[in-house]
């Protein structure tokens, strides 16, 4: 059950975002999504190293000086898998006019909900290989760490979800269209949290290598769309003190609870 509710927790945090559009009038003030933005990619960096990374590396220790190994060839995978998913769906991301990966015919507002769908890829399979490591009784790997990573996950992904379905509201959506579409925009959190936790048998064994993959895709994803969304127009170090904060907050959080 704590399992369930453990999976659960991002995606909560992207439909309590996306219920923004019920309450706000407009698109979020621009220094406001810098800031957010910012705060996002805080938070998944943080978390990368402190509950994928950091852990992938502990679980190594008994291959000596060469303990980094799982870590450095699962980090470099999930930037591959990564790139590799960014060329081949289609996506749109917000402020841009051109779409990037296969040409198709799909509609804008589809687009734009298929690029955070991509992006949230990684962090519902970061969710679920942790709490996998914690069914499997690592010992490197505790309850509280593995909910500390989704309370995490959660908070970055509040202002995502409100990013996504506030932008749909402007452009002519219902308000009840705009929440549904911002909603399912992080439904593949769960599911792929899921998918990974019914395969948690066979995933043990290369455990360090699938914590370090997340952590990869993760860092990719803050690294080709939040910080340079971040930092468009006008130059501001709101971004810069967003980051910082979310950084903090998923290292205390980690540390605190894991």
């Amino acid at each position: 059950m704590n399992t369930f509710l453990g999976i659960l927790i991002p995606f909560a945090g992207t439909t309590l975002g996306a219920a923004c559009v019920f309450f706000l009038k407009n698109e979020i003030k621009p220094l406001v999504q810098k800031m957010l933005l910012g705060f996002a990619s805080g938070v998944m960096i943080a978390a990368s190293v402190w509950s994928l990374l950091i852990p992938s590396m502990d679980m190594s220790e008994h291959m000596g000086k060469l303990a980094f190994i799982p870590a450095a060839v699962g980090f470099g995978l999930g930037i591959l898998f990564l790139l590799a998913m960014d060329r081949l769906i289609p996506h749109l991301h917000l402020g841009c006019s051109e779409p990037e990966g296969k040409k198709c015919s799909l509609k804008k507002n589809t687009m734009l909900v298929l690029a955070v769908t991509l992006h949230n890829i990684p962090e519902g399979m970061a969710v679920g290989v942790v709490f996998a490591g914690m069914l499997a009784q690592n010992s490197d790997i505790s309850m509280m760490g593995a909910f500390a990573l989704s309370i995490g996950i959660a908070i970055q992904n509040f202002p995502e979800g409100a990013i996504i379905s506030l932008p749909l509201k402007s452009e002519g959506n219902t308000r009840a269209r705009a929440f549904t579409m911002g909603t399912l925009s992080g439904i593949v959190e769960p599911i792929g949290a899921l998918l990974t936790i019914l395969l948690a048998s066979y995933i043990t064994p290369v455990l360090p290598y699938l914590l370090s993959f997340a952590a990869g895709a993760m860092v990719y994803v803050v690294v080709e769309e939040l910080i340079p969304e971040a930092s468009e127009g006008d130059h501001s170090n709101i971004a810069t003190i967003g980051f910082a904060v979310g950084f903090v907050v998923m290292m205390i959080l980690d540390v605190a609870l894991g």
